[in-house]
């Protein structure tokens, strides 16, 4: 998959890489010019993480937690910090924490995504196709943009084929392709 098929991570200039699902900045200049303009914690934070600066991120994380201790947005990132810090079950419990917060809220989705991405960095690729067909589910049903869709598509593609490759992501992912595709014609986006 070209640089171009990456989707978006949600902040100019960064995208997820297809392999690790994990958000990269691929446009220095553009994600630079974004940054200066925005005055928001949790973009400083998603841009560290981006650039693999967990220990920075993790700064501007507690001092904005500090500052907005109820802000559920601040306390998912809290959980992708604590993700990247490999502190997988620190990570997840905060999530699992969030659900009942946000559930029926559009933000729903993204926790769901958030988890499925714990998951998979856990090496738990059947739990993470689970939680990416979960947040898929809901933002086709809400109708969210594209590059939402595309994201929580691919994550769950990749997620399937580590799960059906027998745990190693460089095996063939033709079992992984022809089980996405037909859960998408049926409209049937969970693994029960």
């Amino acid at each position: 998959m070209s640089l171009k098929d990456w989707p978006s991570a949600g902040f100019p200039g960064t995208a997820v890489n297809p392999e690790t699902l994990l958000p990269e900045v691929v446009d220095e200049e553009a994600c630079a010019a974004a940054l200066e303009e925005s005055s928001d914690a949790g973009d400083h934070i998603f841009v560290l993480l981006a650039k693999g600066l967990t220990a920075e991120a993790a700064e501007v994380a507690a001092d904005a937690r500090l500052a907005d201790p109820t802000s559920l947005r601040l306390q998912v990132l809290d959980a992708e910090v604590l993700r990247a810090s490999k502190s997988y079950d620190r990570a997840e419990g905060i999530l699992r924490s969030v659900l009942p917060e946000v559930t029926g809220k559009p933000m729903e989705a993204w926790v769901f995504q958030q988890l499925g991405k714990v998951n998979f960095s856990k090496g738990q690729f059947e739990a993470a196709a689970k939680n990416f067909a979960s947040s898929l589910d809901l933002r086709v049903a809400a109708g969210s943009d594209a590059t939402a869709i595309y994201s929580a598509t691919v994550s769950l593609k990749r997620a399937l084929a580590a799960w059906l490759s027998g745990n190693n992501p460089s095996a063939p992912r033709d079992a992984a392709n022809a089980i996405f595709f037909a859960l998408a014609a049926f409209s049937v986006c969970k693994l029960e």
